[in-house]
């Protein structure tokens, strides 16, 4: 009977470490979504982006807003292709494909040519400072969702992001013990 406490133990641990696979990372730490104040470009070099993980734009809505757009839009500040706008913050904004780069800035009047553009990589581990683009030369669209509250320390320089992996064997595994405990 102990054994199968322990084992159910060990599949709902592996399970909840499975479940928290997703990071959250804060667009410009504790500065936020805003002009002048952050190099986005270096904000977003050495963090690794991946699918389902959620980037939190903090800003005041009517002062920001965030407008996903193609390589072409970053490069010219440009609006007109928008594939996606927020125009209420905080945004929260899920990164849903595969790889590829994903691009946003600000769309109003000079706050992307003062800085507030975002280039994120998705699945290469860091955001270059001349990202490259994915087939066809734009993101996949990604999908907005409501506002949430941001991970436990995420909005504190540093620790911008949580991230906890397991390895699909290792719920395989567990899942195997628990049914033959079970039997």
């Amino acid at each position: 009977m102990a054994s199968r406490s322990a084992l159910i133990v060990l599949l709902v641990v592996v399970s909840s470490v499975a479940a928290a696979s997703a990071a959250t990372f804060i667009v410009g730490d504790s500065s936020g979504w805003t002009v002048g104040s952050v190099n986005y470009t270096t904000w977003a070099s050495g963090k690794t982006f991946a699918p389902g993980d959620t980037l939190v734009f903090n800003f005041a809505t009517g002062a920001h807003d965030v407008v996903e757009v193609d390589k072409s839009g970053y490069d010219g500040c440009s609006t007109s292709n928008a594939a996606n706008t927020i125009q209420n913050g905080p945004a929260t904004v899920t990164l849903t494909s595969g790889t590829g780069t994903y691009y946003y800035i600000c769309g109003f009047t000079g706050h992307c040519g003062s800085g507030m553009k975002l280039a994120v990589t998705v699945g290469s581990g860091s955001s270059p400072s001349t990202p490259p683009t994915t087939p066809g030369g734009s993101p996949s669209p990604s999908a907005p969702t409501t506002p949430s509250a941001p991970a436990p320390g995420s909005g504190t320089p540093g620790s911008a992001s949580v991230r906890l992996t397991a390895g699909p064997a290792l719920a395989v595994a567990a899942a195997v013990l628990v049914k033959l405990a079970l039997f």
